[in-house]
């Protein structure tokens, strides 16, 4: 499984930003893709997760402003982040879990950091 994210860059407080990550695989069903966030000096944080089925769970720092979605056609999925703070500065990253058809055992992969820096 691979990972591909982008979308990332410098926005002033209030901004808006919306990062994509696409996942190409093979033989391999998910059960869950998720954004997290590393800022300097803290460790990386589980910031919004959807489930295969759906369903939605975020961190409470960013409920009500970041929204995840999935295109499943494109094995795609988004964090659009709306009302940004300076604390949201910070290295995403995407992350996917699942597991290969015939196994039990979950795996998960994570794509490369994306930088979204808010500048106050």
């Amino acid at each position: 499984v691979q990972l591909q994210a982008s979308g990332g860059g410098l926005v002033q407080s209030g901004g808006s930003l919306r990062l994509s990550c696409a996942a190409s695989r093979s033989r391999f069903k998910i059960s869950a893709m998720s954004w997290h966030r590393q800022a300097p000096g803290k460790q990386r944080e589980l910031v919004a997760l959807i489930s295969d089925g759906g369903t939605t769970n975020y961190v409470d720092s960013v409920e009500g402003r970041f929204f995840i979605s999935r295109d499943y056609a494109k094995d795609t999925i988004y964090l659009q982040m709306n009302s940004l703070k300076p604390e949201d500065t910070a290295v995403y990253y995407c992350n996917v879990e699942g597991t290969y058809y015939g196994r039990t055992y979950n795996r998960n992969y994570w794509g490369q950091g994306t930088l979204v820096t808010v500048s106050s």
